[in-house]
């Protein structure tokens, strides 16, 4: 089976990388008559060592936006360049790449179409055209959440051509102490944290106006991603401005995320709109409390244990924190128990159930 992975080498992978390597890590164990034969375009360098694949990777001619643009316009390379002949294609993200074979796509999101205003005027076009080819030519959509699924649907997918497959997250794992962590970026003593790419849907801009309301009352706020588009200057301003301190630590190794999380006070996640949102879960494994937006896929994921809270209220938001805060025990073994639920393991059995029947 081909399987893309193309999205480890872009300049910010961002979860779509994260959930394609960690299936690829559990599926062959799962299944030992599935054979993954990763490909992506041909680059100079490696990934970023984060963001390495667990499988081998073979190389198409074109990389990146020509190999998207290629792909989408003209229907070449096929995968089947790189892979030789496979029963089916998993395109591992919204970009329908050209192949002979049979078709399963994972869609976390169609945030482009409710917010368009967040994307740049390319990703727009490309998200936008990807989605249509896939409506032609993919058999089944592997959807993170069921909000995405209804998504799909009302989008002009039949219902049969759609599957609700979660993600899962990883056992918590230490690998740094916190002490190290803590020189490392920086850290104050306590705060808040907010993890993930930082653009203009994940609201942290609202974050820090609600976190302004709070003030003294609260820890620092500490903000982990990298660099998206349209974000980063805004929230620079405003913490400019404010007497909320905010300190921004970039991008951080898996091996020291683990113990930013496990010393946080609370994740805070008020994204207007997420396809699934693994920060919540990888928070609630290592027991940190969350609060998220209601009335999204991050309610659908965090169930009953996080605070809910209207992404567009500052007054909410804020409010969200101090109730997390006073709660923290509860929260916390409340977010262990959800984040054992949802496994890796789970997700690959769901995954091979579509590939079976889509190859019948």
């Amino acid at each position: 089976m081909a399987y893309s992975l193309e999205q480890c080498w872009h300049r910010v992978p961002g979860g779509t990388a994260t959930a394609a390597i960690e299936l690829a890590r559990v599926l062959p164990n799962l299944r030992r008559d599935i054979q993954l034969i990763g490909f992506a375009g041909r680059h100079k360098t490696a990934p970023q060592d984060a963001y390495q694949p667990p499988i081998n990777v073979e190389q198409l001619f074109l990389s990146g936006a020509a190999l998207y643009e290629s792909s989408m316009r003209f229907g070449f390379p096929k995968v089947e360049q790189a892979t030789g002949q496979v029963d089916l294609l998993h395109c591992t993200s919204i970009i329908p790449f050209a192949s002979k074979s049979k078709m399963v796509a994972t869609i976390h999101d169609l945030a482009f179409l409710k917010y368009p205003q967040f994307f740049s005027r390319r990703g727009n076009s490309v998200f936008r055209r990807s989605l249509k080819i896939l409506l032609e030519r993919a058999d089944v959509l592997l959807c993170s959440s069921q909000s995405t699924l209804e998504d799909c649907a009302e989008y002009g997918f039949s219902r049969d051509r759609l599957e609700h497959v979660p993600l899962g997250v990883v056992a918590p794992m230490v690998m740094t102490s916190r002490d190290q962590v803590k020189t490392r970026y920086k850290l104050p003593d306590e705060y808040l944290l907010f993890v993930g790419t930082l653009e203009p849907r994940k609201n942290l801009s609202q974050l820090i106006d609600a976190l302004e309301i709070l003030g003294d009352s609260v820890p620092d706020l500490v903000v982990v991603g990298s660099t998206g588009w349209g974000d980063v200057p805004e929230a620079e301003n405003l913490t400019s401005k404010t007497k909320m301190r905010v300190h921004f630590a970039g991008f951080v190794q898996p091996s020291d995320l683990g113990a930013i999380y496990a010393g946080a006070q609370v994740l805070c996640y008020p994204s207007l709109m997420e396809g699934f949102g693994l920060p919540i879960l990888e928070a609630m494994s290592y027991g940190t409390p969350v609060v998220t937006s209601k009335g999204s896929s991050t309610q659908e994921v965090s169930g009953n244990a996080a605070v809910l809270v209207d992404p567009l209220n500052i007054e909410s938001i804020a409010a969200g924190i101090t109730q997390a805060i006073s709660h923290k025990a509860e929260l916390s073994q409340l977010g262990r128990k959800r984040a054992s639920e949802m496994t890796w393991q789970a997700t690959a059995q769901k995954t091979v159930e579509v590939y079976e029947r889509v190859v019948q």
